[in-house]
């Protein structure tokens, strides 16, 4: 059976990937440099937070461009994987740069680092700008694909970082508390695991073929079974190609394999109106015949 090779998901968030791209890789530079000047651990943080959102995006459009390419005989099922591989990387950088994050933070703690404050302030407040800016050109793919959403959240995270550096500038500025560098490093660091490692979890779950977390394989056997000559399902199997893009095959037992454009027809409709499913495969097997057992004449 041939199918379509549609558009990805993120496919249709291709432009506001770019014009993310563009705004974090070009502000990456000014923190990175703010950094080094004020000593602050948070905008280094920031910045190596940001450092993932560029890397995220660039792998998010890598995806794109290798997922658009056509099946071929090797690989019948063409490239959608790729958007899947590119948030599984993008989750295990996360999970480093929080790690190396943690422990730095704890090593300032012990012995804290004078840090300019106003500098500091001045660029975090840019920087939060450039994160929001970014989620919002993100939120609407961020729905619809795995991948753009791994972008979006390292963006949104990314945003929420900003904003503890602003506050840890300002207790800096106002108190002359220099541990607030580190302890809101930290906080960022405690912010990004829970959320990536969710992110993680997905991933591995589309790779490994698990069904889909908003598909409930019982309630589609059950609606299988509502089509009329029905009889039996059995060797279902529902798993995510890409994101948006899940599959299906079973086998289907059924009264008379005559009706089998019919059931067909109806057994595809159920899936597309009812749980979203498309790429289906669907074995119509026939009803075993009872077997009639005659007793002795008396």
């Amino acid at each position: 059976m041939n199918h379509v090779h549609r558009e990805t998901a993120a496919a249709r968030s291709r432009s506001a990937l770019v014009a993310t791209l563009v705004l974090t890789g070009s502000f990456l530079i000014v923190e990175v440099a703010g950094a080094l000047w004020t000593g602050s651990l948070a905008l280094f943080a920031d910045a190596g937070h940001m450092l993932a959102d560029v890397a995220a995006i660039a792998l998010a459009l890598f995806a794109v461009w290798i997922a658009a390419r056509p099946p071929t005989p090797a690989k019948t099922y063409g490239y959608f994987r790729a958007e899947i591989l590119a948030a599984l990387l993008n989750a295990l950088v996360l999970l480093i740069v929080s790690g190396a994050i943690l422990l730095e933070s704890y090593a300032r703690l012990l012995a804290p680092s004078p840090v300019l404050g106003g500098p500091m302030l001045a660029i975090a407040a840019v920087g939060l700008g450039v994160n929001l800016a970014g989620a919002a050109l993100l939120k609407a793919g961020a729905g619809t694909s795995l991948n753009v959403r791994a972008a979006y959240l390292e963006v949104v995270s990314d945003a929420l970082s900003s904003l503890g550096v602003l506050v840890a500038a300002l207790l800096v500025l106002t108190t002359g508390w220099q541990r607030a560098d580190p302890l809101v490093s930290a906080a960022i660091g405690l912010f990004i695991i829970p959320r990536t490692w969710r992110l993680l979890r997905q991933a591995v779950n589309v790779l490994l073929e698990g069904t889909p977390a908003h598909l409930e394989l019982r309630e589609i056997e059950d609606a299988l079974l509502a089509v009329r000559g029905v009889r039996h399902v059995h060797d279902l199997h529902v798993w995510t190609l890409t994101s948006g893009r899940d599959a299906m095959s079973a086998h289907v037992v059924v009264e008379d394999v005559r009706e089998s454009e019919r059931l067909l027809d109806e057994l595809h409709g159920v899936l597309h109106a009812r749980f979203g499913i498309d790429h289906t495969t669907i074995q119509l097997d026939p009803a075993p015949a009872v077997l009639q057992i005659k007793a002795p004449p008396a």
